[in-house]
C-alpha cells in the first residue's frame, strides 16, 4: 500500500512539474546584413525622394516559429538616394537632417511582439540622433525552408519632428509655403536572419 501511495505522489509531482517546465527556449538569430534591406521614403509638397540605408547589424529573438524580440542597428553615413543626387545625400546626412557624423548609427529595439504566426505587430523603441522614442507598426514573419526567419514591415511611419529634425518643417516653420517637407518620413524594412 505504501508502495502505491509513493507512486502516485512520484507521478503527480512528475506531472506538476512538466507543467510548469518551459517546452522551447529563445534562439537568437543573427539579421544577415546583405540579405536585409531598408527604403526609405520622404515627401514634400512638390513632390518626394526615395532611396537606401545599410543595416549594419541586427537579431531577433525566436520561440518556434514567433519573433518575441531583438533589435537592429542602422549605418546612417550609408544614405543613398535611388536618383543618385549627391547634393540630397549630403544635406541628409548634415546636422539639420541626420547628423551622420556625430550620430553615426540609429537603432531599433522591439519592446513587445503582439500576435502570433505570420501578422503581428512590433512595438519598440527607435533611436535617431541619440532621442529614443516609442514606434509602433505591423510586420509579417516568415520561417523560409533553408530555416531562416524573415521579418518584413512595408511601412514605419517616423515622424521626424521628434528626433529633432525641423529642417523645412510647417510645424516649425509656417511660411515655408510650397518649400515644405511634411513631418513623416517612411521606412520598408526586410531583415533575414539565420542562427
Amino acid at each position: 500500500m505504501k508502495l502505491k501511495i509513493s507512486s502516485i505522489f512520484l507521478l503527480v509531482a512528475v506531472v506538476a512539474l512538466s507543467a510548469f517546465k518551459n517546452p522551447t527556449k529563445p534562439v537568437t538569430y543573427t539579421v544577415d546584413a546583405s540579405k536585409s534591406t531598408i527604403t526609405w521614403v520622404g515627401k514634400k509638397v512638390t513632390g518626394s525622394h526615395n532611396g537606401t540605408i545599410t543595416l549594419k547589424s541586427g537579431t531577433l529573438n525566436v520561440n518556434g516559429k514567433n519573433v518575441t524580440g531583438g533589435g537592429f542597428i542602422i549605418d546612417m553615413t550609408s544614405i543613398k538616394d535611388a536618383d543618385g543626387s549627391a547634393k540630397l545625400e549630403g544635406h541628409l546626412k548634415a546636422d539639420d537632417f541626420f547628423g551622420a557624423e556625430k550620430f553615426p548609427t540609429s537603432n531599433f529595439v522591439i519592446t513587445k511582439v503582439a500576435g502570433s504566426g505570420a501578422n503581428v505587430t512590433v512595438t519598440g523603441n527607435l533611436t535617431i540622433k541619440g532621442i529614443t522614442k516609442p514606434l509602433t507598426f505591423p510586420a509579417t514573419v516568415a520561417v523560409n525552408a533553408d530555416g531562416t526567419i524573415t521579418a518584413t514591415a512595408a511601412k514605419i511611419v517616423v515622424d521626424r519632428t521628434k528626433y529633432d529634425i525641423k529642417y523645412g518643417s510647417k510645424s516649425f516653420f509656417e511660411s515655408i509655403g510650397d518649400k515644405a517637407i511634411y513631418d513623416e518620413f517612411e521606412l520598408a524594412v526586410k531583415l533575414v536572419a539565420k542562427k
